[in-house]
């Protein structure tokens, strides 16, 4: 059984925090690659406590929400832990939303001030009902923590609010404890065996959780240090893996794609990289074929993992040595999981079914969404809506999204499945399936392919070495060429955007 929130070591991330500094005073905790600034436990500290007095100062209080319009940053990072200083909730906010979309989330979640970086002030000029400070270096620098009255905190109270993806209606504000994420950073640094000596790389964006809980907050809890970049760069990379001797970075399977196409070779020569231990991988699936190019090309594994929003980050992650296996997301690493029928009865072993999550790391509750959380939480456990199964030896498989499941004649298609066996062929380089509408069958397999440079492979070549493989009721019907796939800020597939595609493909196709 695994300890509950209230038996966690520290009561809110401030302690945590305080608890660092009292131990790791002069040690470093981070770096920014922009341009090479960096702060030590105890100068990342007491700017923190210098932005929670100008937030005070403004008003803001325990249980306010402060949205975070910002590119990666240092101050993105301290602008989360000085909300959490005085018990305010932060608010990330997409920067990639458009201005309605954004001014939408900050009403939503009632929030009292917008932080936002000097290059996305024009977005956040829109937003007309809340006070907004753009906020840089020298903002930071010129505050004032004179007068800073620190909150009383345990770690029942709410951290983030951060807003899932939307795919079926309205996103939803997912409300996530301090006790969440300390939970998750311990499980993590615990499981893939981080400690004082380890430097990781944040290159994911900020207003995700997987930047915020892997590489900012795990640092925090085993003692390390962390390096934010930006944005991802591939021609950067290595360069910056190099320069900040980083010992693992969080990433996606498009990021680790992009660099096998920019470095076939492996590692540009004269760059020291031997403290790098493994990359961790999340948010989407990784293919099979590019997990294992990407270990033979750059000599280091990829160790995958399984998590959403509503679990912190990771509820599962693979073992970070040789016992990882390609295609699983790994083992549970500090919740439970159980593998459900669609009567929330568990399925045995190598049964498909819905992954249902239960631990400390699991989040509080939807914002202001009584009927979401109860029927999330029915039965005590959190229902991903991801389909999944585990083998004998307890790893995780994730076949699907239950929502994306293709019903083609009653029959039930896994859409991963057949991106797997066509990420497999030579001569593509991405792909991915969905369901279309179909008068006959309900619904249909299309593919959408990216080929190769270079490459010429037809429809019709493609169509056959799916048949090769899969039942008939499985193969694509139709396979359509893109330059690209659509992808959000993470690497996750759009689907939406895909079947927005589909359809002036197939009036093409009618005229």
């Amino acid at each position: 059984m695994q300890p509950q929130t209230n038996d966690l070591e520290y009561d809110s991330i401030p302690s945590l925090l305080g608890a660092r500094v009292s131990r790791y005073a002069e040690m470093p905790f981070l770096y920014s690659s922009i341009n090479h600034r960096q702060w030590s436990y105890k100068e990342f500290h007491f700017a923190v406590r210098k932005l929670a007095g100008l937030l005070q100062s403004k008003g803001i209080k325990k249980g306010d929400v402060v949205s975070l319009l910002m590119s990666n940053s240092p101050e993105y990072i301290l602008a989360y832990f000085a909300c959490w200083q005085i018990g305010a909730i932060a608010g990330p906010i997409n920067s990639l939303l458009k201005p309605a979309e954004i001014e939408w989330a900050v009403r939503n979640s009632e929030s009292k001030l917008v932080l936002c970086s000097p290059e996305l002030k024009e977005k956040a000029c829109e937003i007309t009902h809340t006070e907004i400070i753009e906020l840089t270096e020298k903002v930071v620098n010129c505050a004032d923590s004179l007068f800073l009255t620190n909150a009383h905190l345990s770690n029942d109270d709410v951290a983030i609010i951060i807003y899932t993806s939307g795919t079926t209606g309205k996103p939803k504000g997912c409300l996530l404890t301090h006790g969440n994420l300390i939970s998750n950073a311990c499980q993590i640094t615990r499981w893939l065996g981080f400690g004082q000596s380890d430097r990781l790389l944040t290159m994911m964006p900020l207003f995700h959780m997987n930047a915020v809980t892997v590489t900012t907050m795990t640092a925090l809890y085993c003692g390390g240090s962390t390096v934010v970049m930006p944005r991802f760069s591939a021609s950067k990379f290595w360069q910056i893996i190099a320069e900040y001797e980083v010992t693992s970075f969080g990433s996606v399977a498009t990021m680790l794609s992009i660099l096998l196409q920019k470095y076939p070779d492996g590692v540009p020569e004269g760059l020291n990289t031997e403290r790098l231990k493994f990359a961790m991988c999340g948010s989407a699936p990784v293919p099979v074929e590019v997990l294992r190019k990407f270990e033979e090309t750059f000599g280091i594994l990829v160790i995958e993992g399984y998590g959403l929003s509503e679990s912190t980050c990771r509820a599962t992650f693979n073992p970070p040595d040789k016992r990882r296996r390609p295609g699983s997301c790994g083992q549970p690493i500090g919740n439970e999981i159980m593998i459900a029928d669609d009567k929330d009865r568990e399925v045995p072993v190598g049964v498909k079914g819905e992954i249902l999550l239960r631990g400390p790391n699991i989040f509080k509750g939807y914002f202001k969404n009584p009927s979401a959380t109860a029927e999330a939480f029915r039965g005590g456990w959190f229902h991903t809506g991801d389909i999944g199964y585990r083998d004998k030896d307890g790893f995780l498989y994730i076949i699907d999204r239950k929502s994306d499941m293709i019903i083609r004649g009653g029959e039930n298609i896994y859409p991963r499945e057949i991106d797997e066996l066509l990420y497999r062929h030579p001569d593509i380089d991405s792909a991915a399936v969905i369901g279309v509408p179909d008068e006959l069958y309900g619904e249909e397999v299309a593919a959408f392919v990216v080929l190769k440079e270079n490459c010429t492979t037809t429809e019709d070549e493609i169509l056959d070495y799916c048949r090769r493989h899969f039942a008939d009721y499985k193969c694509p019907k139709t396979v359509h060429f893109v330059k690209e796939l659509p992808k959000g800020p993470t690497g996750k597939l759009l689907k939406r955007e895909l079947q927005a595609l589909w359809k002036p493909a197939k009036k093409d196709e009618t005229n």
